[in-house]
């Protein structure tokens, strides 16, 4: 049988440079597709220049796949700029990808569309979207095409590891305001080290069986909710964060003085890192056939001298 043919959209981003590099590992004909190639490409992958934003940029980069594994989004502020990705240019994507015969259609979205929360050990199935952000909204309408095609996605917690301009700098952001356990560190939220992240996408698009049919929303990250103050303990631990002072501060007082502390982490932002957001993850482990791995926390160390050099800055 010949190799599968497999696109990557988004591919030099966080997720799909994780992607890619597994992607290596396996008999696969890759095409890496992008607004701008990375410096290094993945040896014998074809890289393409192409735009969610243009969609006339688009034409042809489904032709001869087999698979499209869809990772290209936009998180930042710009409300016109969410919808021409997230939302209208998946959508184009899509239908390039079902013009072209694509048999496979992995698509990674967010939890966040469910919202502010708290969420609890909640199901895809237990819970309605209610995005409060336009990257957010963008990201749930842009998972439409994708189930109407008969595609899988994968919404996921928050990615942490080398690359991540997101999570962990919040959290550093937050903490030089916040200097204290929030609430007793004793949120739980879900999370997903990206190389984690990585396997299973590869996994669920190149696998057989139970894998192969796989359709519908599922979540994707670690089974096992983080908790906040192990998390804080990690970073801290590998000199991400300064020691905490062992003081507890109510969650009124933290978002008191998160208000009153000049940042960019919203209170918003706040709670999601914080506060309860974990949701369960089993099916799609099971259904991709591997482990899930020791968990997000194991991939701080490596890691580390990112997040020490990216500090508290702002994504983008």
């Amino acid at each position: 049988m010949s190799s599968p043919h497999v696109v990557v959209t988004g591919a030099t981003g966080f997720v799909g440079s994780a992607v890619l590099r597994r992607l290596a590992g396996r008999q696969a004909e890759v095409r890496a597709v992008s607004r701008t190639q990375a410096p290094a490409a993945l040896p014998g992958a074809q890289w393409v220049g192409a735009d969610l934003a243009d969609e006339p940029s688009l034409r042809g980069v489904c032709d001869g796949a087999d698979v499209l594994v869809s990772l290209a989004s936009y998180v930042g502020p710009d409300a016109d700029r969410c919808t021409a990705v997230n939302s209208a240019g998946t959508a184009a994507l899509v239908a390039e990808a079902r013009r072209a015969g694509v048999g496979r259609i992995i698509h990674l979205s967010t939890c966040a569309v469910y919202g502010p929360g708290p969420h609890r050990g909640k199901d895809v199935h237990e819970l309605a979207p209610a995005p409060v952000s336009a990257a957010s909204a963008g990201r749930l309408a842009g998972e439409g095409p994708v189930l109407d095609a008969g595609g899988l996605v994968l919404r996921a917690g928050l990615v942490l590891g080398r690359g991540d301009r997101w999570a962990v700098p919040a959290l550093v952001d937050a903490f030089r305001r916040v200097p204290a356990r929030w609430g007793g560190g004793a949120g739980l939220a879900s999370f997903v080290d990206a190389d984690d992240l990585a396997r299973l996408i590869v996994a669920l698009a190149l696998g057989g069986g139970a894998a192969a049919g796989a359709t519908g929303v599922l979540h994707a990250h670690h089974p096992e909710p983080v908790r906040n103050r192990d998390l804080m303990d990690a970073l801290a631990e590998h000199r991400v964060l300064p020691a905490r002072p062992d003081v507890d501060w109510s969650w009124r007082r933290c978002l008191d003085t998160l208000a009153a502390t000049p940042g960019w982490v919203s209170e918003r932002q706040f709670t999601l890192l914080a506060g309860d957001h974990w949701y369960r993850a089993d099916e799609a482990w099971e259904l991709a056939g591997i482990e899930p791995g020791p968990g997000p926390l194991s991939g701080i160390g490596p890691a580390a001298q990112w997040y020490r050099e990216r500090g508290g800055a702002a994504p983008g």
